[in-house]
């Protein structure tokens, strides 16, 4: 009994570590964090960037891995899902623009005089979508 907990628990910190260091390795490939201080002028500081995703990986391993409920007021819960949807925009756009998905795009479409139709369309839809979630799914 005790030797598989052991097991079962290092097979599950070695799945962790990989997945964690997967996910740092694949921002680090894609060169996104120096194409992020590149945009914000901020290259003096991409230690910090890099660090930050570091302990972001490293935090929200102890996260999953624990159950606990942290109760804030929704004065508080507002800045934080308003940080946290900007982190995932941020990313998806810089991973957008790492693989030059949309010049492509528009070139197979045949719209390349319409990029900011098509971005402003994604943008809609993406807000749209997930406005219909919350109000359609989540009950309060």
């Amino acid at each position: 009994m005790t030797i598989s907990i052991v097991i079962l628990c290092f097979v599950g910190l070695a799945g962790g570590l990989a997945v964690g260091s997967g996910l740092v390795a694949f921002l680090t490939v894609l060169g996104i964090i120096p194409r992020l201080t590149q945009l914000t002028k901020t290259m003096k500081m991409i230690h910090f960037y890099e660090w930050a995703v570091v302990f972001g990986a490293v935090i929200g391993s102890i996260f999953s891995l624990n159950e606990f409920t942290l109760i804030f007021s929704p004065f508080v819960l507002i800045p934080i899902g308003l940080m946290s949807g900007t982190f995932v925009g941020m990313l998806a756009a810089a991973l957008t623009e790492v693989l030059n998905v949309l010049p492509i795009l528009t070139k197979r479409i045949g719209i390349n005089d319409r990029i900011i139709t098509l971005l402003m369309a994604i943008v809609f839809g993406k807000v749209l979508g997930s406005l219909f979630h919350w109000l359609y799914f989540v009950r309060l």
